[in-house]
């Protein structure tokens, strides 16, 4: 499976899938929920509401709508707005259910962001690696291109040194074992 780190916004890439850094609520208020929703247009915030609430860590699906994409796959990496802030564990828990959701759905191509570490408080550089962690750890069906999309240039800096480091941790242990 190609994996590679971009810069940009979510709301104008073209993927299978596009992942939406969600609360367990699936409304869709600010950051990459905001940027996707108005890039949909409302009636993806209607559906997503109707279809919500999920567990933390869990998934939900909707149309793409205005979006160049099929679906909107909903990861909620974080509790409703005001409830707490996401955990390693969650982070891990939407990764790889929006990942799983995407080979279910037969999606060749998905763009997921920092799941959990905008406005549920994660911290960037952790998520980051952990996210890293579960893309190259998933083992696809169909799933063949993971585009993990950072906002801002620091962002990118920022997401782009820890999936090294997290690259680099996992050849070193590959590399210890073989011995």
């Amino acid at each position: 499976m190609e994996f590679d780190v971009i810069r940009g916004d979510i709301a104008n890439r073209s993927a299978d899938a596009l992942v939406n850094a969600a609360g367990t609520s699936l409304r869709m208020g600010s950051g990459v929920a905001g940027a996707l929703r108005r890039g949909a247009g409302e009636e993806i915030n209607e559906e997503a509401m109707e279809t919500g609430p999920v567990d933390l860590g869990e998934v939900a699906v909707t149309d793409a709508y205005d979006l160049d994409a099929e679906y909107v796959i909903h990861a909620a990496a974080m509790p409703h707005y005001g409830d707490g802030q996401a955990t390693a564990e969650s982070v891990r828990d939407a990764t790889r259910n929006a990942l799983e959701q995407a080979d279910d759905l037969r999606c060749r191509s998905v763009v997921l962001p920092a799941l959990g570490c905008g406005v549920a408080g994660f911290d960037l550089a952790e998520g980051a690696e952990i996210i890293g962690e579960e893309i190259r750890e998933y083992e696809p069906n169909v799933l063949e291109d993971v585009r993990f999309i950072a906002y801002s240039d620091e962002e990118y800096d920022t997401v782009r040194a820890a999936t090294d480091k997290a690259e680099q941790s996992e050849t070193a242990e590959e590399s210890e074992s073989d011995r």
